[in-house]
């Protein structure tokens, strides 16, 4: 009896232990199912997501692009052959001011030999001489100093004063946009060559009056010019980005908008130079230059009386302005198309 009792129970048991470990087996095997599959391996060709540092990667591809451009662009610029020839005219001009101390160490304003003697009639004098016995060679290089030192000191104070005053515009916009957009226009509204007198008249002339007084007339140009380039800048991603990372308004302004509104200012400072070197010329030729030193203006005006009897004394620094003026203006069309995208600055 006791036998038969017990077989029954232990096979109920064994079934029972059977049956749920199938539930169990079935059970994970739907949890299995339901279980969401893991996410598919990346493209092989998606090289930097697994890289460590992919942002200090994509900086470093960057860094060794930039000097490929800016090495592009000197070579743009020195196989145009219009900008190469200008380059040469200015640097034999930028030479000649350079040695002038050297080669005539004299006072260029003094008597060094008989008055008009013509270019070629006595070697002491290649170019000749003045109604006053004065080198004219000797007065061509030293002009070159003078001409040189006010287009250049001159187009640099505008550059400083237009940048500051453009950036500051076209950066913060609104309410100061418009003051000094107003003073811009103010600026614009009165004759440059006509304001430029007035402000040499009321100064003592002298070529750092000279100097300023030409940098008051060309800063506005340079204001507009690099406005107009922060406004178009100012909204691109990369500011917004500064602007997240919590940089200043004056790193952003000078470090991250600047550098790249700088080309067509490059182009205009070249060509405010030459109008700069002009100014200076009609200046000393109206009798308002520096009566202490010689410039090519000067030595046009000096010559104007003797038009017909001694062509050569207007005519040779007349020819010098030209060159120069000309050259500058080379060397700018040369930037242009080197730093300027859409004339084939980019390759």
């Amino acid at each position: 009896m006791h036998g038969t009792d017990t077989f029954p129970t232990g096979a109920l048991v064994a079934k029972s232990l059977a049956t749920d470990a199938e539930d169990r087996a079935a059970a994970a095997a739907q949890g299995a199912e339901r279980a969401p599959t893991p996410p598919a391996e990346p493209p092989e060709f998606w090289p930097n997501v697994h890289a460590p540092d992919a942002a200090r990667t994509v900086t470093a591809d960057v860094a060794r692009l930039a000097p490929v451009g800016r090495r592009h662009a000197l070579l743009v610029f020195l196989s145009n052959p219009t900008a190469a020839a200008g380059l040469l005219i200015l640097a034999v001009v930028v030479g000649a001011a350079l040695a002038a101390t050297v080669l005539f160490p004299d006072d260029p304003l003094e008597m060094a030999g008989r008055p008009l003697q013509w270019p070629g009639q006595n070697p002491r004098f290649p170019l000749g001489t003045d109604a006053l016995g004065r080198d004219v060679l000797a007065g061509l290089v030293h002009g070159a100093q003078v001409s040189l030192l006010v287009g250049a000191s001159a187009t640099l104070a505008g550059l400083l004063a237009g940048i500051l005053v453009g950036a500051t515009a076209g950066y913060f916009g609104g309410v100061v946009d418009d003051v000094l957009s107003k003073l811009i226009e103010i600026f614009q509204t009165v004759p440059g060559f006509i304001l430029l007198i007035v402000l040499v008249a009321i100064a003592q002339p002298s070529v750092p009056a000279i100097a300023l007084a030409i940098a008051a007339v060309s800063w506005p140009q340079v204001a507009r010019l690099v406005r107009a380039q922060f406004r178009a800048i100012k909204e691109k991603d990369f500011v917004a980005a500064a602007r997240a990372l919590g940089f200043g308004h004056g790193r952003i302004i000078f470090r991250e908008i600047l550098p790249n509104a700088l080309p067509p200012v490059i182009v205009l400072a070249s060509v405010t130079v030459a109008t700069a070197i002009l100014m200076e010329s009609a200046l000393s030729f109206m009798g308002l230059g520096d009566p202490n030193v010689v410039s090519w203006g000067s030595m046009i005006g000096t010559g104007r009386d003797l038009l017909r009897t001694a062509w050569y004394l207007s005519a040779i620094p007349g020819v010098a302005i030209v060159l120069t003026v000309l050259s500058l203006n080379l060397i700018g069309d040369g930037l242009n198309e080197a730093l300027n995208p859409r004339r084939g600055g980019e390759g």
